[in-house]
């Protein structure tokens, strides 16, 4: 018996839902877990990137160059190849959709990632590169949009059936391709532009696009708070850089792959935000993942993803019955890209990639106050998604007029303007350049030395004269030509060079003069929305010569032959010196030329790290911690929150030749004959900081020529061989210290030669494991490091030369003396390996550990 009415003749039967096969839910399944795999792995390699760079920054070994582009093509291979599957093997719409986003975003990201072998100190030619790679791939995502079947789906916009449940392409929905970013109007919807999006005829920013930029605002306020800008370039090719990004991400999040979200008639607006959302969201994790050199990434894959489920509570206030499709797709694509681009341009452009390390994660740096602006830009993100969901994807949800959405961005656009000039940081902070001659002075034919401080004044003061002499004579031109161009120059004469502002241009232009060697990077850090706060120590207070102080006999030179230090000043190059230590407070020699500090311009010693008190104390402190506690101590401002300059280091050094006065000029105002000594410099220049291995060779061999005994940290990336690398301690006229245990064991982090040009490195070793000395506020902490053990064996000079004040200046007796007397230590190595041996025990453990009993006592004789 038949049921109902049959069919006209030569028809199909008309479509029964209750008939149709229900979609099998594997491939929605197999979404999900792509999805989980994606996020998994673009969270691992980023961070384990990160992670793999610090370490090896912090071994002091150069950056793995091909690091980044492995990660980036494993990101493609592991990430695009489920996606592919995703893209064509199911017939659901929906998740072919999210294949080929996904697909393309793992592309675009390996691609991105390979950019990372430019090194971070040329961020300027990073962020054109990735500028140029993000529009070439926006073009390419057209181009083959256009190119390609777009999936057969309904179009809200029209109002046609639309797909079901399942996504499951039905022919009997309809055949016509949704608006994709380039189509016309279709005469079967209808000319009518509603009040959204961009109009035709006015090509003004509708209220969608509108709402985005405030969105984009909003998450760039954590940003402009707690972040700086770099240089004028650097911050224009970063503004065009996430411009890019968002015409890219525009591009690939089309009307094309919103449609396929779309359920139901009209579309249900749930659904695509919460679905669409999250592909988008993932999709967005994969451009997060390439874009900013290493570390500035990590913030974006925070704040980035949740965009995701704004952008689909927003593409779906375009479609709207009355909306002309056209302008709807130019609405939602505009919105895209203002979203996008605002919230990539805050790590982007307000921070360094390279102050974004482990180095400073012990203190509220940089580091610090990136993981804050992560944190609030993740829950203003967040914030946004909900709102936006709430304002604009509920059924018959009324999309605000113009003149609301306008305002609501530039109230934003005028908090980000107040936050920055008040509570932030203004200005532009871009690095400057070293500019080092090519002419230096010569002091191969200086008069043979008096032996004693006169002669060493008088050697000092001859010095100081030539090497000013050159550089003025030489540097004419050209500080007359950056003045011109204002670069705010700085000259020097210790090496003879210019330090200016600028960028590759002008870096460019430098190297080309003829007077010029080579231009190198003076860093400049930016500035914190708040100071990084002072570290002290928690150690007790000391109750008589510490271990290491007894390990080397100094306690013995006191009491046994009588020397103290008394009559010889150290200079500490350092992080600074808390001048009201009990420790340290006698020993500072005052007047107004033994403290500078070109870092902050502070007029008295003062000390916020705590590595430059600790230092000090240990060459000249008392209360048992120093070798010489009746010698007196200079100090100078090199390092700032641990990172350093050449420029900055050379301020120190030509301080330590010829101090000079507060305010004064060192080329005119320079004392020679006030000059420290002994210089302890527990640091090192390397090349994320700018310097090249001969940046300070023309410092080193000055100083040496003037009678001034230098003593400098081996360094702290051992036990690797030949990692003595870092200017100054690879000289041959200054003297390398490493470090040993209290076992006489050398420490397995003490760095080791040989080094290039056959001097034998380390010169020395001392206790540098666990030893105590002061910190800033009074206090006292037990640190390791050969900056611990560098300046016990600047007092053990103190305690010669004071001994023996005929030996001031007699640089290569000093330095045989302490050689000679020196006792065994126990080398230490990587492994069993010859390889690994560094040449030889000499290598490691170099002359052996200082014996200042026997140092003294051979001064003395």
């Amino acid at each position: 018996m038949q049921v109902g009415s049959a069919s006209p003749a030569g028809q199909p039967p008309p479509y029964q839902p209750w008939a149709a096969p229900r979609p099998s839910p594997w491939p929605v399944v197999a979404a999900v877990l792509a999805g989980c795999w994606t996020v998994a792995v673009t969270v691992g390699t980023q961070a384990g990137g990160w992670i793999t760079d610090q370490v090896l920054l912090a071994f002091g070994l150069d950056r793995i160059g091909w690091l980044w582009p492995v990660l980036g093509l494993t990101t493609v291979v592991l990430v695009g190849t489920p996606a592919l599957l995703l893209a064509v093997l199911p017939r659901s719409a929906a998740v072919r959709a999210t294949g080929w986003v996904w697909l393309v975003a793992a592309l675009a990201s390996g691609v991105f990632t390979v950019l990372r072998v430019v090194p971070p100190v040329h961020h300027e030619a990073y962020l054109a590169g990735l500028a140029g790679a993000a529009l070439l791939g926006a073009f390419a995502v057209r181009w083959s949009a256009r190119r390609r079947a777009y999936p057969r789906v309904s179009d809200p916009v029209a109002g046609a059936a639309p797909h079901g449940d399942s996504d499951a392409m039905r022919p009997e929905v309809g055949d016509a391709a949704p608006p994709g970013d380039g189509d016309a109007a279709r005469p079967d919807v209808g000319g009518v532009a509603g009040p959204i999006g961009l109009r035709r005829e006015s090509r003004r920013l509708g209220p969608v696009p509108l709402l985005a930029v405030a969105a984009g605002l909003a998450l760039l306020l954590p940003w402009v708070w707690l972040g700086a800008l770099g240089g004028l370039l650097e911050t224009a090719l970063a503004l065009l850089a996430a411009a890019a990004v968002g015409v890219l991400a525009a591009t690939l999040l089309n009307a094309t792959f919103w449609s396929a979200f779309a359920v139901g008639r009209p579309p249900r607006p749930a659904r695509l935000v919460l679905v669409g959302g999250l592909v988008a969201g993932v999709a967005l994790l994969l451009l997060a993942a390439g874009v900013g050199q290493s570390g500035a990434q990590l913030p974006a894959l925070l704040t980035l993803p949740p965009a995701g489920f704004a952008l689909a509570a927003l593409w779906s206030a375009t479609w709207r019955p009355t909306a002309d499709p056209a302008d709807a797709t130019r609405a939602g694509r505009a919105a895209t890209g203002w979203l996008v681009g605002l919230a990539v341009l805050g790590p982007l452009a307000f921070t360094d990639p390279e102050e974004i390390s482990l180095l400073l994660v012990g203190t509220r740096d940089v580091p610090y106050w990136v993981a804050v602006a992560a944190g609030a830009g993740l829950t203003v993100a967040v914030l946004v998604a909900i709102g936006y969901a709430v304002l604009l994807a509920r059924p018959k949800a009324r999309t605000p007029s113009r003149r609301v959405a306008a305002a609501a961005a530039v109230v934003l656009l005028v908090t980000a303007v107040v936050v920055d000039v008040g509570p932030g940081q203004p200005g532009l902070h871009g690095e400057r350049l070293l500019v080092v001659l090519r002419e230096q002075a010569d002091l191969s034919d200086l008069p043979a030395a008096t032996p004693g401080q006169a002669g060493r004044d008088a050697r000092a003061a001859e010095v100081y004269r030539r090497l000013v002499a050159t550089a003025e004579r030489t540097q004419a031109d050209l500080r007359r030509d950056v003045e011109r161009l204002r670069l705010d120059p700085v000259p020097y004469y210790l090496v003879n060079a210019v330090e200016v502002d600028g960028g590759p241009f002008v870096r460019a232009w430098l190297a080309r003069r003829p007077e010029v060697a080579r231009v190198l990077v003076s860093q400049q850090l930016r500035p914190l929305p708040a100071p990084a706060g002072q570290t002290r120590g928690a150690a007790p207070a000391p109750t008589g010569p510490e271990w290491n102080i007894r390990q080397i006999g100094a306690d013995k030179v006191w009491s046994q032959l009588g020397v103290t230090g008394s009559g010889i000043v150290v200079g500490s190059s350092d992080s600074g010196v808390d001048g009201g230590h009990p420790a340290l407070r006698a020993g500072f020699r005052g007047g107004d030329d033994s403290w500078y500090d070109p870092w902050n311009g502070t007029r008295a010693p003062t000390d916020k790290g705590g590595h430059g008190t600790h230092t000090t104390g240990s060459a000249v402190g008392r209360a048992g911690v120093g070798v010489a506690p009746d010698a007196q101590w200079v100090g100078c401002v090199n390092l700032d929150r641990n990172l350093g300059s050449p420029g900055h280091y050379l301020n120190c050094l030509q301080f330590m030749l010829a101090p000079f006065p507060a305010g004064g000029d060192p080329f005119t105002d320079g004392r020679p004959e006030r000059a420290p000594q002994v210089l302890t410099n527990s640091w090192g220049c390397p090349p994320i900081e700018g310097c090249d291995p001969a940046a300070l060779l023309p410092a080193a061999t000055a100083l040496d020529a003037a009678g001034i005994f230098v003593v400098a940290a081996a360094g702290n990336t051992g036990p690797w061989c030949a990692s003595i690398d870092d200017p100054p301690a690879p000289y041959a006229d200054v003297l390398t210290v490493g470090a040993v245990d209290a076992q006489g064991r050398v420490a397995e982090f003490s760095s080791r030669g040989p080094v290039p040009g056959g001097a034998g490195k380390p010169d020395v070793v001392a206790p540098g494991v666990g030893v105590v000395s002061a910190m800033p506020g009074g206090g006292y902490a037990a640190l390791d490091g050969t900056s611990m053990a560098t300046p016990q064996v600047a007092g053990v000079v103190a305690l010669m030369w004071s001994a023996n004040p005929a030996l001031v200046g007699d640089l290569p007796r000093t330095r045989q003396i302490l050689r000679d007397t020196a006792t065994p230590v126990t080398p230490t190595y990587r492994s069993g390996d010859a390889a690994d041996a560094c040449g030889g025990p000499a290598n490691v453990t170099g002359a052996g550990q200082v014996d200042a009993f026997a140092a003294v006592r051979a001064a003395q004789s």
